[in-house]
């Protein structure tokens, strides 16, 4: 776990007291500037990523479609197969390759994990150097800025060394997270509510403006480079990654009585992905360990696909004329007249970006209800499949794309009970692709607040406001009945101890004693060095809190609590040879400061690179001024739920658990808590990995 509570130690009550408050607003200023720093490098690569994906693209693109069209009426169509399958391959085999071999945590959307890292899980490497989408990007961004260094690249820049602890280092990675967010929709302050929402469990007021003034710097930064790049400078028309495409004129016109419309919707798209998701993902993901496997499975999903879509479009015979003002930039004629394009290649044969735009603005009758029906079964099959191979991608896209084409195929089908048979404006196609994108995407991630303001700053119009909120209140309402979000799902699977806001509902029964990790290694507050070294090297890596006593001079009773101090620190101690002289009688010992420790932060070396020498073992280290003097304790008849509401709002690490006598009868960990959940049969106890 990690420490989102300050360790009030003596070394620490002395530099906060000396700083003045000068010292204390530069303090502040630096906040600023580091989540500044942090939305334009988050700004910058997403940049790049822009610019990158859509050069790979359009060369893809190009030679594919030149391809088909020279063999179109000469046969020989399998060459184009054959060539499109292989680039998909080849570059998904590169991306898979980074994952696999180099950096494993970097698979998926990082969204979950970033979840975690700020609930107070510490998952290894999680904000190191890697590929991976926007919102992991981010949150690694803020990290290695925040510190000051950065482990991947081994360069330690002297800067920033106050922020070397766990609190700081949350609220950048929060900020990071949101400038993601908001380099990837153009949504600054759907960015802030979704680090709110899905991201931080710990929030205050300062916090709010520095987030959003990081997503602000984000998708400027993104916004001015690109409007360099497409030869349009300072004209600032490209905010985010992801470009739904402005609604306008009748399009964004809605009746009262489409409402119940749109909330069907939203229990329609409240899982089917995930219903399937649930089932299907320990049986994908269980038995594909070896990293040149995994390579070669994306590398087979990739050529799936490609054939896939080819095989659609092959087949498809949903011919629309290529008028002047279409949106395709890659129109295959194939086997259609002239002046027409394969309706089909429009949905498979562009970025999914721009699929999703196609759908919400393309004109009535572009697609007709079959190759909408196709494409969204197809489509969905082969989301289902991707979801946990080893490439940096999410769910976000395929989300939007699945939703948006029932949503413009249920616009269709209204339309056709018109007693005219013509599109009316309360069935347009692109209004219900919108909403169905919504509830799609709704559904999956469960997100409601930040989903609605992202949604609308990326659509560029507030109109749909109130009918989207509608649509993620019924998704999340309706999905939570039958299955959890796939990000709950996903952490699940990993058996990681997340804290859910809240004590399960049926918990008030437990009590501290009963949830408790006992009996409990403590030491004596001047413990002797050798006593230490074999306590660190005899216990779990995961053993890390450990309640330091003192036993009051010339009494039989049991010592009694007066302090904490963590694995972490004592290392530091031992590896800087902080001891008391026996032989010499000295009565000090080596004096350190603050900077030591976060030196080694937040890697600690483990015991086993310690080295202590026999006659250093017989020393003694005195704790005082280096264990938290005044750690959270609750009695051992403190309920469940207060204990769990104690430990989740404070972000602790360790509870103690004490007599009426003050002494130590166990420690409750994060671990102890999370175990419990209410489920289909009441209260009931998980099986958890280490922490």
């Amino acid at each position: 776990s990690l420490d989102y509570d300050n360790i009030e130690n003596q070394l620490f009550l002395e530099e906060e007291r000396k700083m003045s408050y000068m010292g204390f607003r530069c303090l502040e200023i630096s906040r600023w500037v580091v989540c500044g720093l942090i939305g334009f490098l988050t700004g910058l690569i997403a940049c790049f990523i822009d610019i990158v994906v859509e050069q790979l693209a359009g060369i893809k693109y190009q030679v594919v479609k030149e391809n088909i069209e020279k063999f179109t009426e000469v046969g020989g169509l399998s060459i184009s197969l054959l060539l499109w399958a292989v680039l998909n391959s080849a570059i998904v085999m590169l991306g898979a390759i980074i994952v696999a071999f180099f950096e494993p945590i970097a698979a998926g959307s990082g969204i979950p994990q970033i979840k975690c890292y700020l609930n107070g899980i510490k998952i290894p490497r999680v904000v190191r150097l890697k590929e991976g989408p926007m919102i992991h990007s981010g949150a690694v961004v803020a990290a290695g800025v925040s510190q000051g260094r950065s482990t991947s690249l081994k360069r330690d820049f002297k800067i920033f060394e106050y922020f070397r602890r766990d609190t700081e280092k949350r609220d950048f990675v929060s900020a990071g997270a949101a400038a993601g967010v908001s380099a990837a929709f153009g949504a600054p302050v759907g960015g802030v509510l979704f680090s709110l929402e899905e991201g931080a469990s710990f929030w205050n007021q300062m916090l709010t403006w520095r987030i959003f003034f990081a997503s602000m710097i984000s998708t400027f930064t993104l916004n001015f480079f690109l409007s360099i790049y497409h030869n349009k400078p300072g004209e600032l028309s490209n905010p985010g990654l992801i470009n739904f495409g402005r609604f306008q004129g009748d399009s964004v016109a809605y009746n009262l009585y489409e409402i119940p419309l749109f909330i069907a919707m939203g229990a329609i798209g409240k899982n089917m992905l995930l219903l399937i998701f649930d089932s299907l993902i320990p049986l994908t993901r269980v038995y594909v360990h070896r990293p040149c496997l995994q390579v070669m499975e994306a590398m087979l999903v990739a050529a799936v696909t490609a054939t896939v879509s080819f095989t659609m479009i092959y087949f498809s015979n949903d011919c629309q004329p290529l008028g002047p003002e279409h949106t395709e930039e890659y129109p295959l004629q194939l086997f259609c007249a002239d002046g027409e394009y394969n309706s089909m290649a429009t949905a498979f044969f562009n970025t999914p970006e721009r699929s999703v735009r196609s759908l919400f603005h393309n004109q009535p009758g572009t697609y007709n209800p079959l190759t909408l029906g196709l494409f969204t079964l197809t489509y969905f099959f082969l989301a289902c499949w991707t979801y946990g191979l080893a490439v940096s991608a999410g769910v976000f896209i395929p989300s939007l794309l699945i939703g948006a084409a029932w949503g413009r195929l249920c616009g269709i089908l209204l339309a056709t009970i018109t007693p005219d048979g013509s599109v009316s404006i309360w069935a347009d196609p692109g209004k219900y692709a919108l909403i169905g994108a919504a509830a799609q995407l709704g559904g999956i991630v469960r997100m409601t607040l930040s989903l609605t303001v992202i949604m609308v700053e990326a659509t560029g119009n507030v109109t749909y406001g109130l009918p989207i909120m509608l649509v993620l209140m019924t998704a999340k309402i309706v999905g939570d009945y039958f299955v959890e979000g796939l990000y709950d799902i996903h952490i699940k699977l990993q058996s990681v101890p997340f804290l859910h806001w809240e004590a399960p509902a049926t918990s008030h029964w437990l009590t501290a004693r009963e949830v408790m990790s006992s009996p409990v290694t403590c030491l004596n507050r001047i413990e002797k060095v050798g006593t230490i070294v074999d306590t660190l090297s005899n216990t779990s890596t995961n053993h890390n809190g450990f309640p330091v006593v003192v036993k009051v001079s010339g009494s039989d009773e049991p010592p009694k609590l007066c302090g904490l101090i963590l694995r972490s620190q004592l290392i530091v101690l031992l590896k800087h040879k902080v001891f008391v002289e026996l032989a010499r009688s000295r009565l000090t010992q080596r004096k350190l400061q603050l900077k030591d420790f976060r030196d080694a932060y937040p890697r600690f070396p483990p015991i086993q690179s310690i080295h202590v020498s026999q006659d250093e073992r017989e020393c003694m280290m005195d704790l005082t001024e280096f264990m938290n003097a005044t750690p959270y304790t609750v009695p051992q008849e403190t309920s469940l739920p207060r204990v769990f509401k104690l430990f989740r709002a404070l972000g602790l690490r360790h509870l103690v658990v004490v007599d009426d006598e003050n002494r130590v009868v166990g420690l409750v960990t994060r671990k102890d808590l999370a175990r419990y959940h209410l489920g289909k049969h009441g209260l009931e106890e998980l099986q958890l990995a280490q922490t």
